[in-house]
């Protein structure tokens, strides 16, 4: 039969439980919480690769949709990261970092935010801009093989398709661009 010693000082007993778990904090080894740094390199990655990659595009120039997934793929990131470094404290790693990093990925997420959708927006008004049922003045700009074409050019042509020896109108379309 076994018999179990008791202590008769509690404090003995506290001793004991500190110093066994000290032996299984030296054997643990903490681990790096990839997540967070991750999470932080995503969100930077679109903070910085609107202007010169994602707005060279006409599917992400007008509407910065890319972006805003690397923002949310990111966000998601540093969120498991923090849970975890927050919740497994002896596991894993980033308590310091991963606030920091998350603050300021969600300050340049609204910085970015902010430009896009608040300044993009309050543009000035340009007085020398045509309006709608105006007369547009003469230019003269690169078609899409390289050749200047001419306003009155293309009226002075006959229309396809028509009797007529000369064209009515034409259409211009004008491109928001200026990035």
């Amino acid at each position: 039969m076994r018999r179990y010693y008791k202590e008769p000082w509690p404090w003995v007993r506290l001793w004991r439980r500190r110093e066994n778990a000290d032996k299984k904090k030296a054997g643990m080894k903490r681990s790096w919480n990839w997540r967070i740094w991750v999470g932080f390199l995503v969100v930077a990655a679109g903070l910085l690769s609107f202007v010169p990659v994602f707005s060279q595009f006409r599917a992400t120039r007008a509407f910065a949709w890319v972006n805003l997934l690397m923002f949310a793929v990111g966000l998601a990131l540093l969120g498991v990261g923090l849970k975890r470094a927050y919740t497994q404290r002896d596991r894993y790693r980033g308590r310091f970092f991963g606030p920091v990093l998350a603050l300021l990925s969600v300050a340049g997420i609204g910085m970015f935010v902010w430009g896009i959708f608040v300044v993009a927006r309050d543009l000035p008004a340009s007085d020398a801009a045509p309006h709608v049922g105006q007369k547009a003045p003469d230019f003269t700009l690169p078609d899409q093989d390289g050749k200047p074409v001419a306003l009155a050019d293309l009226i002075a042509q006959p229309a396809a398709g028509t009797t007529s020896n000369r064209a009515n109108g034409a259409v211009l379309i004008f491109y928001r661009g200026y990035w």
